[in-house]
């Protein structure tokens, strides 16, 4: 039975082990894309808070609140796969108290939210009172520019529109491997507050043609930046806490190996030691 046993550890012990690898390489990708993406989405975002709030007082419809709050959207990313710890409760119960918040004010037909990632979808398909959008579900492994660009591209028309009357964004930022922060972002309307860091003065820049064509042409195209490196970031999160859970259960099947086997030689010596006693007894007799 525990001979059994040990080589069904074993087993395991081979799949978290390669799973482990496997989630590794991909952080290291995932990694890299978000810390070269970050610094741009970043300073993108400053400049565009300096030009709303400079000089040229420059006004569009994607930064003005609207008066009453009747609609509001959340896209809330998860993976479409498990085993990475409590990557996908941890978005889950945000994605809920941020619905849960809504439905206090608002009623539930009037919460939009946009899913991204099977394991969120299986999730929240289970409660009610809210409208679950799942056109983006499949597209949380594999992040593209052109699926933030529609994503985007959609929430701002409906926006301008006055279909909805705020944005949220609901994932898991990576800090680093062994942290994945739980975050929640207005996307719409534009925040004009840059999260501490000072904005880019842009008081002596010279804006051709001029500062609201400007940013009529920059903020649709930061706003699809800013879901597309959401997204990256989301994935960057999942793999680091795959890479953890993965590490976690390698370890753990290593110390349950060694205790198995530390049982299965204490029974084979007490079976060898009860042997000898019977062939010493006989030969007694």
């Amino acid at each position: 039975e525990i001979k059994g046993r040990i080589g069904s550890v074993e087993g395991t012990l081979k799949i978290t082990s390669a799973m482990k690898m496997v989630a590794s390489a991909k952080l290291h990708k995932a990694q890299g894309a978000i810390e070269s993406m970050l610094p741009y989405d970043r300073q993108l975002h400053k400049i565009m808070v300096s030009l709303l709030s400079g000089d040229a007082k420059v006004t569009t419809p994607l930064c003005q609140p609207h008066d009453k709050i009747k609609r509001v959207a959340i896209v809330a990313i998860a993976s479409n796969s498990s085993l990475c710890g409590g990557y996908n409760s941890n978005v889950v119960r945000h994605a809920t108290a941020v619905i849960n918040e809504y439905g206090k004010d608002i009623p539930g037909e009037a919460i939009d939210c946009y899913v991204i990632g099977r394991k969120l979808d299986q999730s929240l398909g289970k409660l009610k009172g809210f409208n679950q959008i799942r056109d983006y579900v499949e597209k949380g492994d594999n992040p593209t520019f052109a699926t933030a660009q529609a994503l985007a591209t959609r929430l701002m028309n409906d926006y301008i529109a006055g279909k909805i009357d705020r944005v949220e964004l609901v994932y898991m930022h990576f800090k680093n491997t062994a942290s994945q922060i739980a975050t929640r972002e207005v996307f719409l309307p534009v925040p004009l507050e840059t999260g501490g860091e000072a904005a880019v003065s842009t008081s002596g820049y010279i804006i051709e043609p001029t500062p609201s064509e400007v940013l009529n042409e920059l903020i649709p195209d930061a706003l699809c930046m800013k879901i597309f490196t959401v997204m990256l970031d989301a994935q960057a999160a999942e793999h680091a806490a795959r890479t953890v859970a993965m590490q976690t259960a390698t370890d753990n099947a290593n110390d349950l190996l060694d205790e198995l086997r530390i049982q299965y030689n204490k029974g084979r010596q007490a079976a060898i030691t009860a042997e000898l006693l019977d062939i010493v007894g006989g030969s007694m007799h």
